[in-house]
């Protein structure tokens, strides 16, 4: 990834105030990008924007339903570059919220890539990459022990799952209508199972290990064998920006299509895998136990990721290994909870230690 780059490009963010937004808000910024956040509030409290103190003037905080603020907003900044990473992004709640899970999901995008095309066509935008940040859950997924390739069908058991498969359909078609013929270069990209310091969602499993293991409790995992394609956020991050690079090339429109962003075979690992390591690297008081509920809602139990595409074509592959991950995500933690450090600067520092080679 070519800092430089980055220098004085405007850049259009959607879901900045998210946990993987967030990271990339804070990269961006410390490479010296313009960048014009767009996004619903912060949804929990702690969360990382507020913490990373990653507020700037340039900001808008609306619902993607919105589509006169949402083009009024990207008219405004006039981007470079758009990145759309605004989602409901957990699967349990889609379960609760169906109907506003796909509205945001898949009619978000679509009033995104909509909302860019009239930049263009209407208001002499020069908007010239848009990357589509999806979900490695958008495959038909079969829980086979291969993993998927760009090209496998898109599915989804769950509302969520669906409907960034939906999103994915979205994208293409506005590609194929719209873009290419314009020049614009649009892009998906899908990635696994993401930790890092800053997340405090709901019903996910790192966030729920360090609530519990900071109060002196056990976390209650739902399905310990479940088999993930655990990652360090700014590994897919890197990922994303590396693609928007080689997009605006000269030779762009060659990657405008879909990626994924995942760990080799061998850094695949169960859930009770992961909290086991989480526990022994926090130490005294750390633990966990097994949730028994057979009325609990369907969640994948293995899915996995090719990412051959990006190694040979991006030359992309993880910079932190499965142990690197779950200790820079335990260092980040241990150092929010102690309450004697400046989160926005240790977060920077890993930033900064990873953009150097992570060594």
């Amino acid at each position: 990834m070519n800092a430089d780059f980055w220098r004085g490009k405007r850049v259009f963010l959607t879901g900045h105030t998210g946990f993987k937004g967030g990271w990339m808000a804070l990269w961006l910024e410390q490479m010296g990008a313009d960048v014009s956040g767009y996004s619903l509030p912060p949804a929990t409290e702690p969360n990382f924007f507020e913490v990373a103190r990653l507020s700037r003037a340039d900001e808008h905080f609306a619902d993607l339903a919105d589509r006169e603020a949402l083009g009024s907003a990207i008219r405004a900044h006039k981007p470079d570059i758009v990145i759309h990473a605004a989602a409901q992004a957990l699967v349990l709640p889609s379960y609760k919220e169906p109907v506003e899970t796909f509205a945001t999901n898949v009619m978000g995008t679509v009033h995104v890539l909509d909302a860019v095309y009239a930049l263009n066509e209407k208001h002499g935008g020069k908007v010239r990459v848009i990357v589509n940040v999806t979900s490695d859950k958008c495959y038909e997924n079969k829980e086979t022990p291969r993993g998927y390739r760009e090209d496998a069908p898109m599915g989804g058991h769950d509302p969520y799952s669906a409907s960034k498969g939906a999103a994915e359909l979205v994208t293409s078609a506005y590609r194929n209508s719209f873009f290419s013929k314009a020049g614009v270069r649009l892009a998906s990209v899908r990635a696994g199972n993401v930790i890092g310091g800053g997340d405090w969602s709901e019903a996910r499993l790192v966030p729920d290990i360090f609530r519990a293991f900071a109060r002196g409790e056990k976390v209650h995992l739902r399905h310990p064998k479940a088999v993930r394609a655990w990652q360090h956020v700014l590994d897919p991050v890197r990922g994303y920006l590396m693609l928007a690079e080689r997009l605006w090339a000269d030779d762009g429109m060659k990657f405008a299509d879909g990626w994924n962003f995942g760990p080799p075979p061998e850094e695949i690992h169960d859930v009770e895998t992961v909290t086991k390591v989480f526990a022994n690297r926090w130490g005294s008081g750390a633990g966990f136990d097994v949730e028994k509920d057979a009325a609990a809602p369907h969640e994948a139990g293995l899915l996995l990721l090719d990412s051959a595409r990006a190694n040979e074509r991006l030359g992309w592959k993880p910079r932190l290994s499965f142990e690197q991950s779950l200790e820079w995500t335990t260092d980040w933690y241990r150092a929010f909870y102690e309450g004697k450090n400046d989160m926005r600067a240790f977060s920077l520092s890993q930033i900064e230690r990873f953009a150097a080679g992570a060594v």
